[in-house]
């Protein structure tokens, strides 16, 4: 049993160190522009515990700024991020297996372990062990990247402009790469 759940963590490791690269990145941008908005890091620590939708997050930062109702919030929210309920509809034999850890799966579905659910084999025993650390390890990459990013953005005190470009600019890498892939793009 414990070989087992040391395999998992290990395999989760691997599988979410492409996660760990982008979300302590952007994470860290959006710490910076929290602290930029003049919230300290522990409330960008609070959004990203509670929330955990990256491009959300950076769109709470104007609401929260601008006074935005709650109601906007909430519609706007469920909107950006209505996509990962049904990623969660993909998974619902293995988060129904996994009792009442399937709210946390659930709550922690993002497009990142959505994707490397995928790649894992219905045949493993320890599938669901993996799939539950590659969601916790992303979430702990998330809020480690908000905090270093709040913290730094603290003892920085001017945060230069251009930081919110962070989310733009890891779309467009990403559009670059799959366009790439996919000979979209052309090659000078």
């Amino acid at each position: 049993m414990v070989r087992e759940m040391k395999n998992s963590i290990r395999e989760a490791l691997v599988k979410s160190l492409p996660i760990f690269l982008s979300y302590i990145c952007v994470a860290f941008g959006y710490g910076l522009l929290m602290q930029k908005a003049g919230f300290a890091w522990y409330y960008a620590l609070f959004t990203s515990f509670i929330i955990y939708t990256g491009a959300f997050q950076f769109v709470l930062i104007t609401f929260l700024k601008s006074g935005a109702s709650i109601v906007t919030i909430a519609i706007t929210a469920f909107l950006m991020n209505s996509r990962q309920s049904f990623y969660s509809l993909t998974f619902l034999q293995d988060f129904k297996a996994m009792g009442t850890a399937k709210w946390y799966m659930i709550h922690t579905m993002t497009d990142e372990t959505y994707a490397v659910n995928c790649t894992l084999s219905s045949e493993d025993p320890n599938r669901r062990q993996v799939m539950f650390f590659v969601a916790l390890f992303s979430r702990i990459y998330w809020m480690a990247g908000t905090i270093l990013g709040g913290l730094f953005g603290q003892l920085l005190g001017q945060i230069p402009d251009g930081i919110d470009f962070c989310m733009t600019a890891l779309f467009v890498i990403i559009l670059l790469i799959n366009g790439k892939r996919q000979g979209i793009m052309y090659q000078h």
